[in-house]
Formats: C-alpha cells, sequence, structure tokens
C-alpha cells in the first residue's frame, strides 16, 4: 500500500461523500441539543482495502473502539498491525529497502476533539513491538516503537448518525524506535523519523 494509492483513495471518497452529505446526514455535531446519543463506535480504515488491491500487501489490520465523553469529545483504544520493507520517513517513496522486513503490533490510544460540525482534531499514541525477519523470512531481533499522530479531518455521517467515515490527514512521528539490525540500520540511517499522510477511517456507532 503505497502513498498514492492513498492519496487516490482519499480523493475518490472525499467526492462521493461530500456530495452526499446534505442528503444523507440529518443531524449536525454542533447541535447537542439534536445529535443522537451512541456513546460507543467501533471502526477501521478503508486502506486494509490495500490488502488486496495493492501491488505488494502490507498485511494492514486497524481495530478502533471509542468511547464518547461529550458530545465534543471521544476518546479512543485501538489495535494495529502491519508489515513494511523500507523506512517509514520515506516510505512509498523510498530508493533502498530492508534486506527483509518489519512486523509490527500496536496498542495505541487517542483523543479526538471536533470544533465545527464536522471538523475535528485528533491526538493518539501507538506502542509498537516490532519483529525483524531477514531476506529469507527468518525472524531475527526485536524493537520497540512509540508512534505519535497529530490529525485534522472532518467526519461525514450517515443513515441517522450510525455510520461514519473520516478523510483526514496526519503528521506521524516516531520519537524513539529502537534496536534495528545493522543492515536495516544502514538503511534508515539519514532518513526523517516523520511523515505526513492522509488516512480515511470509518466506524460505526451504538
Amino acid at each position: 500500500m503505497k502513498l498514492k494509492f492513498k492519496a487516490s483513495l482519499l480523493l475518490l471518497f472525499i467526492s462521493i461523500f461530500s456530495f452526499g452529505q446534505k442528503k444523507t446526514s440529518t443531524v449536525s455535531l454542533s447541535n447537542e441539543k439534536e445529535t443522537t446519543n451512541y456513546k460507543h463506535s467501533l471502526g477501521s480504515s478503508f486502506f486494509m482495502l490495500g490488502n488486496v488491491i495493492a501491488d505488494e500487501s502490507p498485511d494492514y489490520f486497524l481495530l478502533t473502539y471509542g468511547y464518547k465523553l461529550t458530545q465534543k469529545d471521544r476518546v479512543f483504544v485501538e489495535f494495529n498491525t502491519w508489515q513494511y520493507s523500507e523506512p517509514l520517513g520515506t516510505y512509498g517513496n523510498s530508493k533502498e529497502f530492508y534486506p527483509g522486513f518489519v512486523r509490527a503490533f500496536g496498542l495505541g490510544f487517542g483523543y479526538q476533539r471536533f470544533h465545527w460540525k464536522g471538523a475535528f482534531t485528533t491526538v493518539s499514541a501507538t506502542s509498537f513491538m516490532k519483529q525483524y525477519h531477514d531476506i529469507n523470512d527468518k525472524k531475527t531481533q526485536k524493537g520497540f516503537q512509540l508512534y505519535l499522530q497529530a490529525i485534522v479531518g472532518y467526519r461525514f455521517e450517515f443513515f441517522k448518525e450510525r455510520f461514519y467515515i473520516e478523510p483526514a490527514y496526519a503528521l506521524k512521528y516516531w520519537p524513539i524506535d529502537t534496536n534495528f539490525p545493522v543492515d536495516f540500520a544502514k538503511i534508515e540511517e539519514g532518513k526523517p523519523g516523520y511523515i505526513f499522510e492522509p488516512s480515511l477511517n470509518f466506524g460505526f456507532r451504538f
């Protein structure tokens, strides 16, 4: 799942749902009296489609549970796993690749704040346990990564606010990333520890 695929998918869904928003959404997040009171939500990411249509599957999976504290405040916990074979700072545009790949399993926590109608900002932190694999798919050593995100986006709601999608753009930053194998570390040398990327999540409220 490369950056070009992500951007194309994001633009497609923004176009479709921005035109249909007024007809399908009957109430506004900013109107506290009219908004339904679904406190719980389960969500994921449309980018999991990359597992079946991208040239190289990232085996990416995301499951998010959210809880609404107030009409404008939401907290969430999420499980995230994927694999990659290039530096994250140049992901989708790398000229050098690892002699193998990384399999990462993460548990994250976040806070989401709605500001005006569906416009929101989100901050989250995910702890990833990383398993390094060599070119023969043999497990070598393990590492740890702290993965932080600052996100700006908009929520579109449908079917009496039961379902939603959230096109967004994120700054992703990993200040802690440990225990690279020597040959992986050579590829990582000089690469940035952050990246800007689109996201496109969806969910069900109950």
